[in-house]
């Protein structure tokens, strides 16, 4: 692999899509995300979201996710990285150590061995984890949420605290912005610190 992956982490509503999209096009690249950019990830995504789906396993949950994540990476991550290409992804491998490990409790080194047999052990080069208050977070979700949107304020706070630990393990390859205020703003910090990486990183 040749390329160059960037991912973008954080809880829902944290700003990832619309930040991902926004370096992806500033960068001149390919943008992706997880769960659902194939169309076997879609069928997975719409049972992953379907909040009437409650008696949903937590294992059988982290099984599909990963699976996601699989064909994610056969159809397009690694073909892009393959031709030497940047690509930028809203969510990868941190999502699940996050949300199945911290959030659900499941055992992070079973899960983190899992992805690797699934994505080949393919890690993004620089993850963007944007962080912002799980107070701000539930404001910007509005109305309806997904299943895992609503599996409360306890759990999303465990994810929270995974991602900022998982950040803090491996600062030569994590970026914490604060994703608190204006759009406008936040791309600004994104910039900066990607630029920065990038910079250092030729």
């Amino acid at each position: 692999m040749i390329g160059r992956l960037i991912a973008f982490e954080g809880a829902d509503a944290s700003g990832k899509s619309t930040q991902a999209r926004r370096l992806a096009e500033r960068l001149g690249v390919e943008l992706t995300f997880q769960f659902g950019a194939t169309e076997i990830g879609g069928a997975i995504r719409s049972i992953l979201l379907d909040p009437s789906h409650e008696m949903l396993d937590d294992r059988a949950e982290a099984l599909l996710v990963i699976a996601d994540k699989a064909q994610h990476v056969a159809e397009i991550v690694a073909p892009a990285l393959s031709r030497g290409e940047m690509i930028i992804t809203d969510r990868f491998t941190a999502s699940t150590t996050a949300y199945q490990g911290y959030g659900r409790g499941l055992d992070r080194d079973e899960l983190i061995q899992m992805m690797q047999w699934a994505t080949h052990g393919l890690e993004p080069d620089l993850t963007v984890l944007l962080d912002v208050d799980l107070q701000v977070a539930r404001q910007r979700l509005g109305g309806e949420i997904d299943r895992i949107e609503g599996a409360g304020a306890a759990f999303h706070t465990r994810v929270r605290e995974g991602y900022l630990e998982m950040a803090a393990a491996d600062p030569d390859r994590w970026v914490v912005v604060d994703a608190g205020g204006a759009v406008d703003d936040v791309a600004a910090r994104v910039d900066a610190a990607v630029d920065v990486w990038l910079e250092a990183n030729r």
